[in-house]
């Protein structure tokens, strides 16, 4: 089984997944969803920031408060390669 997360947490995952793709998601907010996934997070002094959940690791531009699209295209490709599955795993 999965560990539960909290209901907001649970709406910013399936934010990532939608389409149109949002232009609206918080760094802050995907840093915490990667960390109730049971994910590893590092920053390095290059404004990246290191994720790695389970298997696999992925580095994510922390520049931007709000994620650019391609980052949110980057973010789902790597959930979908953990295979985690919002509507299975954390339906709201």
């Amino acid at each position: 089984g999965n560990a539960p997360m909290n209901h907001r947490h649970r709406k910013v995952l399936h934010s990532l997944f939608a389409h149109p793709i949002s232009a609206n998601i918080s760094l802050r907010d995907v840093e915490s969803v990667f960390k109730e996934l049971g994910a590893d997070l590092s920053h390095s002094h290059s404004s990246k920031l290191a994720v790695h959940l389970g298997e696999h690791k992925v580095n994510f531009s922390t520049a931007h408060h709000k994620l650019p699209k391609e980052e949110v295209i980057q973010v789902r490709k790597f959930l979908e390669t953990c295979e985690v599955d919002p509507e299975k795993d954390y339906p709201l």
